[in-house]
Order: structure tokens, then sequence, then C-alpha cells
């Protein structure tokens, strides 16, 4: 070995040597989140915003919370009963999907609850009304089969003294019985359930379901997880686009949906976020690019104590001003119905409010461009956040104009309000993704190596011994794992072990090892 090896080694031994004799410390995450803005509560509507702030402040959540939340229940409210006219052959459904992401401990389940509770109370009330109307149509379609069994047998036994009219009269009373259709249950609330479920579920309600839920078994459902291990993505692409849905199903039979519409609310822990596109298709097939993403700031641990609840008067004005809207869009179908349309209302734009929108689509646009686009790595998503604002937009005019907002176009201040949201998911969108892995190649690698070390509950390792471990394909050589473990040097989760000494003669120079920071684990 020459003197030059000779000195680097031991310099390295020494370096190595008076890093293991430090104290640990916490690790440094691998992905800072950047100063994200806060949820704009005053883009929305006087009463909605009071609320958030409101229940921002009894929770001591940050106001991204109820703020996104509060969004997903309008989308329930009004998802499948209205959508926007951006241009002529273009229209928007209002239903959303929106994920949440705070760490445990966050009260999300408790704000959940708040958020959704006229939702709640709705889907109760609409049972109450339609389960005597579901039990008339029962009977009566109970009764009109039995009599159409009847007359199947009397036509059966050859006894007919007029075999033409029996038959005609089993016909009859065969069409009659089928004619009569029994109402589904109606539900409007949905949570963790497979895709086949929901898709059965949106069939039989019209096409129109909200999948809510404080927890991130959602995700896992749309996984196929709970089916076999089969992804079945069709239900969640089609139910936000507005796309119709055929399912074939040998214990149902077949089920088409013309204008299915879903909407997703979600509250998770950050980590299910960063593990999404782990999912065989929830890139490559859009169902990450369908939803807004909120990542607030953590407020576990400087929260204030005893803090004032909601005023009743704003709780009272939430609660009845969100029923009074979906109940009103609610009544505005069953009045269509009569007159023989089951068409969604269609809202349009006053002409500023065009033009406002037209103007931030044109400032989209060239943030989008492969070469240079802010967007580019993550087009997919934002190349819907027009329409996303679009739908924000409409939901909005609805909230602002509860009982008559479905007669009146959309106002530029409106429009407005929606891409002040816009711009705010956009920079979330942005964090989030780079969460979730894309961006940086050498960053994957290194959480692509945290994932293995928890899962294998290494204490230490050699280089090469992980290179051994690990499946092939990912990386090449040994030598490709030099980046992304220096990552993780430099970030604390691990520190260089002594090299040992090299032994004398030919032969492989013996691997570097490293130690795992017991702190990241606790």
């Amino acid at each position: 070995m020459s003197d030059l090896g000779s000195i680097k080694d031991k310099a390295a031994q020494a370096l190595a040597e008076a890093q293991a004799n430090r104290p640990w410390a916490e690790p440094v995450p691998l992905q800072p989140v950047a100063d994200l803005p806060g949820f704009p509560v005053e883009a929305l509507p006087d009463w909605l915003a009071a609320y958030v702030a409101a229940e921002a402040v009894a929770t001591q959540t940050p106001p991204d919370l109820p703020g996104m939340l509060a969004l997903a229940a309008l989308a329930t409210a009004a998802g499948g009963l209205a959508r926007i006219q951006v241009r002529p052959g273009w229209q928007e459904p209002l239903n959303l999907f929106v994920v949440v992401a705070l760490p445990p401990g966050s009260r999300k389940s408790a704000v959940f609850a708040d958020v959704t509770r006229p939702l709640v109370r709705l889907d109760r009330d609409e049972l109450a009304r339609m389960r005597p109307l579901i039990v008339e149509a029962m009977t009566k379609k109970t009764a009109a089969e039995k009599s159409a069994t009847r007359a199947i047998d009397r036509l059966a036994s050859g006894k007919a003294e007029d075999p033409a009219a029996e038959e005609a009269n089993a016909i009859r009373a065969r069409a009659e019985a089928e004619a009569i259709m029994v109402p589904p249950l109606p539900r409007l609330l949905a949570d963790d359930t497979t895709a086949e479920a929901l898709a059965s579920l949106m069939a039989d309600q019209g096409g129109r379901i909200a999948l809510l839920s404080a927890e991130g078994g959602p995700f896992d459902a749309m996984a196929g997880r709970y089916q076999g291990g089969g992804v079945y993505l069709d239900p969640y692409l089609k139910g936000h686009a507005g796309d119709e849905l055929r399912i074939d199903r040998k214990s149902r039979g077949a089920e088409y949906i013309e204008r299915p519409a879903l909407t997703v609310g979600l509250a998770v822990q950050p980590d299910v976020l960063g593990k999404l596109t782990d999912q065989p298709g929830f890139r490559g097939r859009g169902l990450l690019a369908r939803f807004l993403y909120a990542l607030p700031v953590n407020t576990v641990g400087s929260r204030k104590i005893a803090p004032p609840a909601v005023p009743e008067e704003i709780a009272e004005r939430y609660r009845v001003d969100l029923y009074a809207l979906a109940r009103s869009l609610l009544d505005e179908r069953e009045a269509a119905k009569l007159v023989g349309s089951e068409d969604p209302i269609i809202l349009t734009l006053t002409a500023p409010a065009a033009v406002r929108l037209t103007e931030f689509e044109a400032e989209v646009e060239p943030r989008l461009h492969p070469n240079h686009g802010d967007l580019a790595h993550i087009a997919d998503w934002a190349s819907k956040l027009v329409g996303a604002v679009a739908r924000i937009g409409g939901l909005l005019h609805l909230a602002a104009r509860l009982r008559d907002g479905w007669g009146l176009p959309v106002n530029e201040a409106t429009i407005t309000d929606a891409i002040t949201i816009g711009r705010y998911l956009t920079d979330h969108a942005l964090a989030v993704f780079d969460l979730m892995g894309g961006a940086d190649p050498t960053l994957d690698d290194a959480r692509y190596l945290l994932a293995w070390i928890e899962r294998a509950g290494a204490e230490a390792f050699t280089r090469r011994e992980l290179f051994t471990a690990l499946p092939r394909g990912r990386f090449a050589k040994v030598d490709a794992l030099d980046p992304p473990l220096a990552l993780l040097v430099e970030h604390g989760y691990l520190r260089p072990l002594p090299p040992p000494e090299r032994p004398a003669g030919p032969g492989r120079p013996p691997s570097p090892g490293f130690e795992v920071n017991p702190l990241w684990r606790r």
C-alpha cells in the first residue's frame, strides 16, 4: 500500500472513531417541509369562514384541517347534483378529492366529526323520509310478484279455458311486477369500503356518494388490500371525472352509471402520503393527480390549553347552512325529476369571471413546460388545477347563495377566491409530491434504504451486506449505494463505523460499515 493510501485510511479511521464517540442527535428529516402557506380562510363565504376559524381555535388545529374538510363537505352536498361550465364544451362536476396530512394526536377525528355532522344528519333524515316509501314499494312489488306467479302457474297447469288470454294475463302480471321499483336505502356517506362495493353504492345512489374518513384505510382499499391484492381504480378515476361507469358482475348483474360523482375527503398521517407512489397504478393512472393536498404545520406541543369552544351561534349557523345547501340541491333535483329531467344543474360564469379564469389558465400553462416549468414534475396534477379551481368556484358560489345559487351565474369575485385557494393548493401539492418522491433520485434512494433498515431492524451493517440483502434491480453496483448512504449520514440517520484494518496481502478491501441512529426508532 502506498504511503498516501495509508495516510488516507488512518485519517478515515480517526474521523470515524471521533464520530463514534460523539453522542447521537435526533436525525434531520430527509425532506424538511418548506414554510407552506396557511389555508386562506378569508376566501370562504362568511358563514363558512367564521366556522373554520372558530373550529381551528377550539380544537387547536391548523385552519387547513377544517378548511379542507369544509371543501369536502360542500362537495358532498353538491357532487352529482351540479356542474360548472368553464366554457362551451368544458364542464366540471362539483365533487372533489381532498386529503389533509397531520401526524398522530392532531385531533383529526374530532374536527372530522364536527365538520361532517350536518351531512350525517341529512343522511339520517333522508333514511327516515324514504323508509315508509320503500316499505310501501316493497309491499306492492311482493303482492304483484305473487299475482304474477299465480298467473304463470295457471298457464303452466294446462287447465286454462282460454290459454291465449291466460298467457296475456301472465305476461301483463309479470310486467306489472317488474315495473314496480323499490328505491334503495338512501346513502350519502360511506367510509372504508372496497372498490367493488363502492361502485355498487354509487349505482344504488344514482351515481353520487361521498367517501369520508379520518384514517388512511380508503387508500388501502384503493390498493386492493381488501380484495385479494387486485387493483381496481375505475370507480375512483371515473367517479372523479364523471365519466360513465359500466360494471359487469355475476352476483349483481350489469350496473351502469351515466354520470358518477364520487367525493373523497380524508385526514391521514404524512407517512401515508409518503408511501402512495409505491402503490401500482396510483401515479401512472392518474389517481394521485386527482387529489387536492394539504400538509399543514404541526401544532402538537404548542397548543393552548382549555381554548374557547366554537361559539354556539357560529356552530348553529354552520349546521343550518350546510344542511340547507344540501337539502335545497336535493329538492331541486326532485323537482326536475317531476318534469322528466335528471340532468344536473349547470352553473355558468359571468363574462368577467370567465376572463379571470382564462387569465389563471394562461398563468398556469407555461409552468407545465417540460424543460423550464416549475410544475413540470407534477404536470399530471397541475394540468387539472384550472378544472379544480372551477369546481371550487362553483362550490363557493353555491355556499354563498344557499337557496338560489343554482339559478345564478358565478361572479368574478368568487372565481378570484377560488384561485386564491388554488394557489395554496399548488404550494402544498409541490411539497406533498416531494414527500412522495420522484423529484430527487438520491433522496428517493435514501428513503428506500431507510425503509429497508426499518424492516430489517438493523442496528449496524456494511455496505456489502446491504447490497447483498437488497432486491436486485434498483442498485446495479455496490458503488451506487454511496450517494444515498452519504445523504443518510449527513442527516444523522447513520454514522460510519471505524474501518477495520486492511488485511495483509491481496484480497478485497473491507466494506465500509455504518451504525444506525437509535434515536430514529424511539
